[in-house]
């Protein structure tokens, strides 16, 4: 067999083994390995192993992962959250559809601390669907608000999306992290918008909330300074050139680690909880991220990239046109591959055609990041309508669906403003101070 015939029947095998449900890092890392040993021997399969696995574990930048976890867990383990929640509400749940949108702010808030799309979905619709339901909002515009304002988990900086994406493609964490701000407040005010027009068109959706007084305003605002001042530091740290990403990351868990303690609602078996949460979530991205380091070196052998993008090149399509047939490829693969997996998966083949177009590889990330989130709402898969139905069983998938179809749509709005105007990605990492 010819390289790019063991490099195609290796990929059909991981898709294979994907569909039966073997764990992501076990499949790519099966494949990785054996692949490298039949296009070249078994020593050079087991050497690559060993400097892979131990180049990756050895990276002071990875550090920002389990630090980052971390923090999101502690600030879920000591209400946090709910305070982002409450804040938001005392500022617009008096308007027609104020509950869900408090609920999208309220997710910002916490992606802003977990970094994980998944976390942000499960941690609002604990807090916001309950209270929903309370005021008669309607189930799909209740599901779809929190399974659609996760997705934000993925895109508002600190990332694990662009924490992996920078290894992968071996670019600046920091950088990546600010490219995420304005594109993630973007979609933010997108699914408020959203949310504003369905009450305005349809105002059986939603009802009014009731009036929250000046001092209750006061009270809930001053309950979430703690959340947004250790957001505000940990970025802003990282823009003004104060702290790299890792050592914001140390100083955000730091913080949020003492606030609780100092509050009362975090002690040393909460802390345990979290810590634990934190390492095991930590090893599986490892494993993952071991595995693509496998999965690499295998595609690149078997001359699959390069083939990939002689064929793009033979299209005669502009960079960007080739770019939008790329994230259209991401489009589709989103409604059968989670995200992460789409992401390790994809960034072998398609990041060195990107590079040879001479395409930005920052604005790259943020639109691959902001496609990966279409795929958390988008059927089949949909893990986050999954994780809302979860904690919501009383609402079928179906009305899940529904209701996250006008929140996709906002997506592709967005996603359709970034790739026309790149500017909105680029302008915070491009004026940073320092290299990130």
């Amino acid at each position: 067999m010819s390289d790019m015939s063991i490099g195609v029947t290796g990929l059909v095998i991981l898709l294979g083994l994907l569909v039966l449900r073997v764990p992501v890092a076990f499949a790519m890392f099966a494949v990785g390995f054996g692949g490298v040993a039949a296009l070249r021997n078994w020593d050079a399969a087991t050497s690559l192993l060993a400097s892979e696995s131990f180049t990756l574990a050895s990276s002071s930048e990875l550090v920002v992962i389990p630090l980052f976890i971390l923090m999101g867990n502690v600030a879920s383990e000591t209400g946090m959250s709910r305070r982002l929640y409450d804040a938001a509400y005392a500022l617009i749940g008096r308007v027609r559809g104020g509950l869900a949108s408090a609920t999208i702010i309220g997710c910002g808030g916490f992606a802003a601390l977990s970094g994980s799309s998944v976390a942000s979905a499960l941690t609002m619709g604990k807090v916001s669907l309950g209270e929903m339901e309370r005021f008669n909002y309607d189930p799909k515009l209740a599901a779809g608000s929190v399974a659609a304002g996760g997705t934000l988990g993925i895109l508002i900086p600190p990332s694990t999306g662009f924490v992996i994406y920078a290894i992968l493609a071996q670019e600046s964490i920091g950088r990546l992290f600010l490219a995420g701000v304005l594109p993630g407040l973007l979609l933010l005010t997108m699914f408020i918008v959203t949310i504003s027009v369905m009450c305005w068109l349809r105002p059986g959706l939603a009802p009014t909330g009731p009036r929250t007084t000046l001092k209750g305003k006061v009270r809930s605002l001053m309950g979430a300074l703690p959340i947004t001042s250790v957001i505000v530091l940990t970025i802003g740290g990282i823009y003004g050139g104060l702290f790299s990403p890792v050592e914001a990351a140390a100083v955000g868990a730091a913080l949020v680690i003492l606030f609780g303690f100092v509050s009362g609602n975090l002690n040393l078996a909460s802390l345990w909880s979290a810590s634990k949460d934190s390492v095991v979530t930590t090893a599986t991205v490892m494993l993952i991220l071991i595995a693509a380091h496998m999965m690499n070196p295998f595609l690149a052998l078997s001359h699959i990239p390069q083939a990939l993008g002689a064929f793009l090149g033979d299209l005669a399509l502009p960079s960007l046109g080739v770019l939008a047939l790329i994230l259209l490829c991401y489009l589709v693969l989103g409604c059968f591959l989670e995200g992460f997996t789409m992401l390790v998966l994809s960034m072998p083949i398609f990041f060195p055609v990107i590079v040879a177009l001479g395409i930005d590889p920052i604005w790259f990330g943020v639109l691959v990041v902001l496609t990966l989130e279409m795929g958390l709402i988008s059927p089949p898969v949909g893990i986050n309508v999954f994780i809302v139905k979860s904690v919501a069983p009383n609402i079928s998938l179906g009305e899940i669906f529904v209701g996250v179809l006008p929140f996709w749509i906002a997506m592709l709005v967005t996603l359709a403003l970034l790739f026309a105007f790149p500017s909105i990605s680029l302008i915070l990492p491009n004026t940073m101070i320092g290299g990130g």
